[in-house]
């Protein structure tokens, strides 16, 4: 098999279960660092041209994370393309399985299996809190409805607080955020970078956890580790 994947977590997938079989992934692709296969461009601006001349058995995409044209493109060029769609935790194993199985994988691998059990029973919350939840700055851009961060959180014993927003993520201005009152504000760094400098300061008064975007966002051999390392950032606010 010959594989490009367009997506962070699916490129961490396929390179830890079956190393050797990509031969193409984004610039955004950091993991695992020693990932030694050629550059396509962005998640959003993938160099379609330089894909096709890859001549993979198959393109890896997610619906959210990649453009439809650029998909399109690559199968009006005779590519196999699989696109993923990952909203909810359990939804993540179940794409993941048909990733590998698609890319070759025999069986599940000892991560996937590990990070299941890891979320089979998480840390038990101290207790319910509500968020704010930015993953952009310049305009202030927040977790809404039915995404995969959102539902990761709520199985760690945080609500967001724009769950019910009818746009996936949408723009609320600084004010509006500060006055819905949440119990803490939570800070990826990814997309945005957000730090105790850049992001944190703007919430005074209000407890911030600056919290891992990998795991919290991506669906792959982090999900092995993400319950006990969000827990704990999380955890750190109440003290």
């Amino acid at each position: 098999m010959r594989v490009v994947s367009l997506v962070p977590s699916l490129t961490e997938a396929v390179a830890e279960t079956l190393p050797g079989v990509l031969v193409g992934a984004t610039d955004w692709c950091t993991h695992p660092a020693e990932l030694d296969v050629t550059r396509i461009g962005g998640t959003k601006n993938p160099d379609t041209d330089r894909i096709v001349a890859l001549a993979p058995d198959l393109v890896i995409a997610n619906e959210e994370e990649n453009r439809a044209p650029d998909l399109d493109a690559l199968r009006a060029a005779g590519l196999s393309v699989l696109v993923t769609e990952v909203r909810r935790v359990p939804q993540a194993f179940t794409e993941l399985e048909r990733v590998l199985s698609a890319c070759g994988a025999r069986g599940r691998p000892d991560w996937l299996v590990e990070a299941a059990e890891a979320w089979r029973a998480p840390p038990r919350p101290e207790g319910r809190r509500t968020a704010v939840v930015p993953v952009w700055r310049r305009p202030w851009m927040v977790l809404g409805r039915d995404t995969f961060a959102g539902d990761v959180l709520a199985r760690l014993g945080v609500d967001h607080l724009y769950a019910g927003h009818r746009e996936r993520y949408p723009r609320i201005p600084l004010e509006e955020l500060r006055a819905a009152a949440p119990d803490l504000v939570v800070l990826p760094d990814e997309p945005y970078r957000f730090t105790a400098d850049d992001g944190a300061e703007a919430f005074p008064g209000l407890p911030c956890a600056l919290v891992s975007g990998r795991h919290l966002t991506w669906y792959g051999p982090s999900l092995r580790t993400a319950p006990r390392v969000l827990t704990e950032a999380l955890r750190a606010t109440r003290r």
